[in-house]
This record gives structure tokens, sequence and C-alpha cells, in this order.
């Protein structure tokens, strides 16, 4: 049994950046990482643009200026201004090239054709200059950047449909256990919902990672080997839940031996999530999380979510760890570092009821976790705790 951290540097030793390119159309790029710099095809705003609903000056000196049109937003026409004259113009219209200026609606006064305007004016007013975000030839997002939102209307705002990016691994999930049914199916005596699985794919989805495959085994040592062989076979990540322990039905172990997967290492002291496997098979990671739910989903923030991170060759790979202060008394029991559910909120952190490894209920509404170190066994309120905030 080896300790949290020797169990993260593990991990963090065995996985290598995928590096494989990739291209994606943008509006399906996000949370991809790109693999080239994107080099700016056009000047943005590619014109002078009017910051604001106004008018579109020609300054001189007096304060009255005579209106010749207007300029709407999509209109290519130019009018031109002499000192004095002015065009009635919308926000993200084209400023006329004879205007050095635009005032504000709310600053000017109107008759017929005519305005007058309220205060003096300053060279470019309100107007975006052209290439002012990004010009022609520059970088507009270098390499290594991580694609968001913002980042996918950016590039669509320059004219960009396809971007270079590194693939993201592809995912298997299996499940094992013959008491696991379907949702939807009438339970028996004996028998549960499978909801781990669900669990997974949600918490790999929010990660943005789609590439999942399902697999499920019941409990048979011939029929486990198989399956753990395909899936192996044919993803970057393996995620198995359950069978990992020693019970007489408990056939991973055995088949992950039989399979000739590298132990990196099993069994973690830490509580929820003990019964962890982490091994390799060619360039295959293998996570064996324990079936309990609550230390399933522990163990892939913890472990998981690094290998992942690792993979796309980003720069942070643990959740954020951050210091607050707790609300709340805990006693711990045994001498095991423990992973706790807990709300945090603003520099403070509630830590749960219900910690117990196969409860979901108070995870569900839990967005940090709470890290108590071996050698602290009590957390008294206003102490300062150690809190890893999720990633939702």
């Amino acid at each position: 049994m080896i300790s949290i951290k020797d169990a993260i540097a593990l991990v963090k030793n065995n996985t290598s950046a995928l590096l494989e390119e990739t291209t994606k159309l943008v509006e399906k790029a996000n949370g991809y990482i790109l693999s080239k710099d994107i080099i700016s095809p056009v000047n943005m705003p590619p014109f002078r643009q009017s910051a604001m609903d106004g008018y579109a000056l020609n300054p001189h000196k007096n304060l009255t200026y005579n209106l010749i049109g207007e300029v709407k937003a999509g209109d290519a026409h130019q009018p031109i201004l002499k000192p004095g004259e002015a065009v009635r113009i919308f926000t993200g219209a084209a400023v006329p090239n004879t205007a050095s200026a635009v005032i504000m609606q709310e600053k000017i006064t109107l008759k017929s054709n005519s305005i007058i305007i309220t205060q003096h004016i300053k060279e470019g007013q309100n107007i975006r200059p052209l290439g002012e975000q990004v010009k022609i030839g520059e970088t507009a997002l270098q390499k290594g950047t991580k694609l968001n939102p913002a980042a996918i209307g950016y590039l669509t705002s320059l004219g960009i449909t396809k971007v270079s990016v590194y693939r993201k691994p592809t995912l298997a999930i299996v499940t094992t256990g013959n008491e696991l049914i379907e949702p939807g199916q009438e339970l028996k005596h004996g028998e549960i919902y499978e909801s781990n699985s669900k669990m997974l794919l949600s918490a790999l989805y929010s990660l943005k990672y789609y590439d999942v495959s399902f697999y499920k085994v019941e409990d048979n040592y011939g029929k486990t080997v198989n399956l753990l062989q395909s899936a192996i076979t044919k993803n970057d990540v393996v995620i198995i839940t359950g069978g990992i322990s020693v019970g007489n039905y408990d056939f991973v172990g055995k088949a992950l031996n039989k399979l000739k997967v590298k132990e990196v290492f099993y069994k973690v002291k830490q509580k929820p999530g003990k019964p962890l496997f982490f091994g390799k098979k060619n360039q295959t990671s293998i996570f064996a999380l324990p079936g309990n739910p609550a230390a399933a989903l522990t163990c892939f923030y913890i472990y998981v979510y690094v290998a992942l991170q690792k993979m796309m060759g980003r720069a942070k790979l643990e959740l954020p760890r951050i210091q607050a202060t707790s609300k709340s008394n805990f006693i711990k029991r045994g001498d095991r570092p423990q992973f706790l559910k807990a709300i945090y909120t603003e520099g403070e952190v509630e830590i749960l009821e219900g910690q117990n490894s196969s409860m979901l209920q108070t995870f569900a509404i839990s967005n940090a976790l709470v890290f108590v170190p071996a050698e602290v066994s009590e957390i008294s309120i206003n102490d300062t705790v150690e809190t890893i905030l999720l990633p939702f």
C-alpha cells in the first residue's frame, strides 16, 4: 500500500502526452489543445468600426454639424464628409474614412437636419481601429492554447473553419458485477441499478472527453479476460469499476495479470478508495477503481483526472487545492488520510454528513473535497483545511 503522494507521482511519471495531431471543425473543437499557431487571415475588425450608436463626425471648430445620411452595420457605402458634417451611425458599422470620431447619441441635441454636440470631441473617440484585436499575419492564438467557447467565437470571427489540435484520448468504461442491472428494469431481490458508468461518463463529458465506449461484464473469469483485452487494445484509457478486490468473484485483478498488464501500484493508503489499481499495457493506462460509487468518483478526480491532463499536454495536472476555513467539526477514525465531501463558498468550506464510500447523496451536492492528512485526527470549526475544488 503506497501513499497518495507517491500514487499521484506514479500516475504522472507513467503517462505521456499523446501529441498526435488531428483536424477539427472550429465549432467542434471546444476543449481541445491547439497543435499549431493560428495566424490571422484578416484584420479584426476588418475596418474602422463604430463602438456605439451615435454620429460619426468630420470635426470643425463649431458644435453644430449638418447631417448628410446614415450608416448601418453591414453597409458598404462610404459617405464623404466635409468638415462640419456628420452621419448617423450604429454600433458595428464601418466609420467613413473622412470621419475621425463618433459621439454617442446621448451627447447631442437633434434639430431637423443638424445636430448640436454638448462637448468637444477627441480624435478617434468611440472608434475601434482597424486590426484592434489582431492584424492580418499576426498570431491570433498560440500553439498549446486550450480552446474554450470564447476562443471558438474568436476564431470564427476571423473566418477560420478548421483547426489543428492534439487528439483527445479514447476511453472505455468497464463495469463488473452480477448484481448490477440497467435503470428501467424491475429490481429483483439482491440487485441494484448500475450507476458508476453513467456517473463516470458524466464526469468525462463535463471535462469534454466524448470518445467513450461502454463495456459490461458479469462475474466470470474468462469473459472478464476477453472483454478487458478488447477494451485495452482499442483505447488509450480503460476505467474499470468493481471486481478489483480479492473476493471469490472478483476477477479483474486475475484478468489483468493474465493479460500481462504491468502493475504500477495497487492499493493506496487513503479513505475512500483504498483498493485502487493503476497499470499499463503498452501505451494504454488502466485504472481499476473501487466499486463503491463515492470511492470510484473520488479516485477519478484524484488520479484519472491527472492522467487525462498529462495526455493532453496540459501544464496543470491536478485539481486546484486551496486553504479554506472549516465551518464544521470532524473526527477522523483510523490512520488513513481522507477525502471528505464538502461545499466550498467564498473561503469557507462545510464538511458534509454521509461520508460513507457507498453514498452519493452528499457527493451530489458537493463542489469540493476536504483533504485530511494522516497526522490530523480532528478538525474544528475555524480550522484551516486543504480543500480540493472539483471541476464543476
